[in-house]
């Protein structure tokens, strides 16, 4: 089995037609785990002997008929994801030994469907970054060129996936965390809307951006893990009620008739000319299987990146007060309790979770409440109105998903406001709570991935969904070699 291209669906029925086992499933992506997870660093935690139960339990079922879309189908899940008995660190020393009792509402979905859990894979620390850098204990690197990133937040989830080291992946996205990381390594990452999936047992860093959604090869892959996580939580209070039947209904049924908005904001100097030429002939592509295209315009786009910042550390300085080191967290030293919870901070959270606390709780305090998180506010609803007038003339929107393809390891590590800045094509997304997926549109000179993303209506995931399935079914991607 080349575990490269296989897709959760063309796996499916090979297990279904009894092509292989579950257990043999499994068994190749944990030896490609094995043999080839030390040049990228994508896991921290191999789950091998649960892989091995899943699989074993997955395989009786589908011996009697009883398969579901994802029985016996190995996933990795992201390190903010909670594991009941299996440890969750979001990739920090504050969290190091942290074993949940209990876990997420969307991987309490996947057990219901019978997955195999192959292990939980690295992240920036907190999903604070760009870059799977920040990471305390796996620095991420991308599959197809080692020596760079693989994006972040969920750069383990996208690397794991592009290297062949599970059929799918669960991430997290918080201003682009899923879809960045899939345009730098060459794969397919789906942000739902906000509420569609419950957040619940999601180590939290921004509660108002946070959407947890699937990495994988195809929008069709995308599709059916959405179909399996989506719903109603009564554990998450902003877990919306909006029914729904198939995501991947409108597969295969073309663009013909479409109107695709182009806002003129994503395709400026900031975006460099290789990028904006492959998402422009994507968009030309579109154009040829019968869809046509909108000029439009964003203003607020300028504004955007400033917006998220403020909101999203004011919410990560407010979630993250809870780490004393007393009630759980890193245990601190000294001889008082302000000693105590500051070894604590000081030692479990590293430098960028830090720096958003910082500016969280500035942008929070007395006399610059007003100044910057009101105005931040402000300007997200601002987004939310410029939004509904793209989507009044146009059905889906395109843009590029990041302005660069992967850059060098160690490349921003002395510049936080320009991996920030990189973040442009991603946050109004989050902002104004709507889905979106990326896919592969080209590659660079250098064979880099270029990734662009199609953003849809809120709720409906359906239509963006079978807007990338039809642009994939005229692309040949490249992957990598390992």
């Amino acid at each position: 089995m080349d575990t490269k291209n296989i897709t959760a669906a063309a796996l499916r029925r090979m297990l279904d037609n009894k092509e292989i086992s579950a257990k043999e499933a499994a068994s190749e992506f944990l030896s490609e785990i094995k043999t080839k997870d030390d040049k990228i660093l994508s896991f921290i935690t191999v789950t091998e002997d649960e892989a091995m139960r899943n699989a074993e339990a997955a395989q009786k079922l589908i011996d009697a008929g009883e398969a579901k879309p994802l029985t016996g189908i190995p996933l990795a899940i992201k390190d903010n994801l909670c594991t009941d008995g299996i440890k969750t660190t979001c990739s920090s020393r504050m969290l190091g030994d942290f074993v949940p009792p209990y876990s997420a509402t969307a991987v309490e979905k996947l057990i219901a469907q019978d997955y195999t859990l192959l292990g939980k894979v690295s992240m920036d620390e907190f999903a604070m970054g760009g870059s799977t850098q920040t990471s305390a204990f796996a620095k991420t690197k991308n599959p197809y060129n080692t020596e760079c990133v693989p994006g972040g937040s969920s750069g383990g989830s996208a690397a794991a996936v592009s290297a062949g080291f599970c059929a799918a992946a669960l991430g997290s996205d918080t201003g682009g965390s899923i879809r960045q990381p899939s345009s730098f390594c060459g794969v397919t990452g789906l942000k739902p809307t906000y509420g569609r999936v419950s957040r619940y047992g999601l180590v939290a860093f921004a509660s108002s951006l946070d959407q947890i959604g699937p990495i994988a090869r195809t929008a069709e892959d995308c599709g059916i893990i959405l179909n399996a996580i989506a719903g109603v939580d009564p554990k998450d209070a902003t877990s919306r009620d909006v029914p729904f039947t198939d995501f991947n209904e409108k597969l295969g049924k073309g663009v013909s008739g479409m109107k695709i908005a182009i806002p003129k904001e994503f395709y400026g100097d900031a975006v460099d000319e290789e990028v904006r030429t492959a998402v422009m002939n994507a968009a030309h592509e579109y154009e040829k299987m019968g869809a046509s295209l909108v000029d439009c315009s964003i203003s607020t786009l300028k504004y955007a990146v400033q917006a998220y910042y403020l909101i999203s550390s004011a919410e990560a300085a407010s979630n993250l007060s809870r780490y004393d080191g007393i009630k759980y967290g890193l245990r601190g030293e000294g001889h008082s309790f302000d000693e105590m919870i500051r070894d604590s901070r000081n030692r479990g959270f590293g430098d960028e979770v830090k720096r958003r606390i910082l500016l969280g709780n500035y942008a929070l305090s007395s006399g610059y409440y007003d100044a910057y998180y009101r105005k931040a506010l402000a300007l997200k609803q601002k987004i939310i109105e410029e939004y509904n007038a793209v989507f009044e003339q146009a059905d889906v929107i395109l843009t590029p998903t990041a302005p660069t393809v992967a850059y060098k390891i160690g490349a921003q590590d002395n510049d936080p406001v320009k991996m920030y800045t990189a973040d442009i094509c991603t946050v109004t997304v989050n902002i104004a709570g709507l889905p979106a997926i990326n896919t592969t549109c080209g590659y660079d000179k250098n064979g880099m991935p270029i990734g662009m993303s199609i953003v849809g209506r809120r709720f409906d995931e359906a239509t963006i969904i079978g807007t990338a399935d039809a642009f994939e079914r005229t692309f040949s991607p490249v992957r990598c070699t390992l």
